[in-house]
């Protein structure tokens, strides 16, 4: 696609990538066939080939308008198209660009800003959203069927091991995960555990900058980064041996750290060792479960046998990993349901859920009908946003993947 961009951008690092990555894109529109949201409206504004059309005539130098805006809002950035893409287009890190282009050209209402800064200020700050969510549990029973959907029920965590290990990794001092399903960390931590490795959590790290970076806050999410950063490298020093986070959303964000910050002179080059490290609980673990399935002896109960997956898409689309999860399921007793259209988003998509509640609903009810059409017991994904999304409107249990395995391998004892 030929681009002639305007003189305020065209030299900058950012106009330099969207150029090349305008160049990739040959108009196929096979991109279109996977898009969530051109399957809901069929508008191809709503789509990627239309999105690309609309960020090339805004770098351009082409005055944007409402209308431009919101199509570019109702992305859910699941990067399916990519894979879809015979041409390789890079549409995550051009989208990313034409929306912060837009923010600075078309600045948003006041209410907007409002919105996006109260999301960003409260959902990023555990001191503030773990008491929020203790008391919102309390209220459960008076508040709105809307904010109760997005507010799972309290479960027991469980003990976190107490063993040392010579072998260490890094777990993500996360946000609202901790908050919402502290039980994902503590699972997280017993399998490791029985693998003969101590999950650490360095508590200087924090928030991964996600919520930031997809609230127009490119500055507040580089700070997030640069903070990890800083928490992590003297543990990789310590001979902690990788960064291993269980929210694939959170393991998209920070692989992205050394694009992220790829024009800072002092924190490149340590994005760059970070990302390096940087693990998805589904690449680093399933190898090692595979011992612990050959010694499985125990017939699982209906309640745990028959679950069906939800391979997010930070995990599927973002890091490309797809398979592991099932493999490590089967080696452990698991029968997988069938899930038609498992490569289309929920509609969780972090925040979207809030500022595109339509749209992300009626992605979520079309998720659940073909997770739910073969009757599993369970339903499982591997990022927290997915599972307290699809929880709040399904009728059977949904949890991490990691949650089952640690129950599959607690009935070992």
């Amino acid at each position: 696609m030929e681009a002639h961009l305007a003189d305020w951008i065209r030299n900058t690092p950012e106009g330099r990538e969207a150029e090349s990555i305008l160049r990739a894109c040959v108009h196929c529109g096979f991109c279109n066939a996977t898009c969530p949201t051109y399957q809901l409206t069929g508008d191809e504004l709503d789509g990627p080939r239309g999105r690309i059309y609309q960020i090339k005539r805004l770098l351009e130098g082409e005055t944007p308008g409402a209308s431009t805006q919101l199509h570019l809002d109702r992305c859910l950035t699941c990067r399916n198209c990519e894979t879809t893409c015979p041409s390789g287009v890079d549409y995550g890190h051009l989208v990313d660009i034409g929306r912060a282009t837009m923010a600075q050209r078309l600045p948003r209402s006041g209410a907007q800003r409002a919105q996006r800064g109260l999301l960003r200020f409260a959902l990023t700050r555990r001191w503030l959203f773990a008491p929020a969510v203790r008391i919102g549990r309390a209220l459960r029973g008076v508040l709105p069927s809307a904010l109760r959907a997005k507010l799972p029920p309290a479960r027991d965590a469980g003990k976190w091991p107490r063993g040392a290990h010579t072998r260490k990794v890094l777990l993500l001092n996360g946000c609202a995960q901790p908050a919402l399903m502290p039980g994902i960390d503590a699972a997280t931590a017993r399998v490791l555990d029985r693998c003969g490795i101590e999950a650490v959590v360095a508590a200087n790290s924090g928030c991964c900058g996600a919520l930031d970076f997809h609230l127009d806050a490119h500055s507040a999410a580089q700070a997030k980064a640069r903070r990890n950063i800083d928490a992590w490298l003297p543990q990789l020093d310590a001979r902690v041996e990788a960064i291993v986070i269980n929210a694939s959303g959170c393991s998209a964000m920070v692989k992205d750290y050394a694009h992220l910050l790829r024009a800072d002179p002092d924190y490149a080059d340590k994005a760059r060792r970070i990302v390096a490290a940087t693990r998805d609980l589904a690449e680093f673990l399933p190898p090692l479960l595979q011992p612990l399935g050959a010694r499985r002896q125990l017939a699982l109960p209906q309640t745990l046998r028959r679950v069906a997956l939800h391979p997010p898409c930070t995990l599927q689309h973002a890091q490309k990993i797809s398979g592991a999860v099932e493999n490590a399921l089967t080696a452990l007793g698991a029968e997988l349901a069938p899930v038609d259209e498992a490569h289309l988003c929920c509609g969780s998509a972090g925040t979207y859920s809030i500022l595109q509640a339509e749209f992300s609903q009626r992605l979520r009810d079309r998720k659940l009908d073909n997770l739910q059409r073969h009757r599993p017991a369970m339903i499982l994904s591997a990022n927290i946003g997915c599972l307290a999304h699809l929880e709040g409107a399904a009728q059977v249990p949904v949890r991490h993947w990691i949650e089952w395995v640690d129950a599959v391998l607690a009935r070992q004892d």
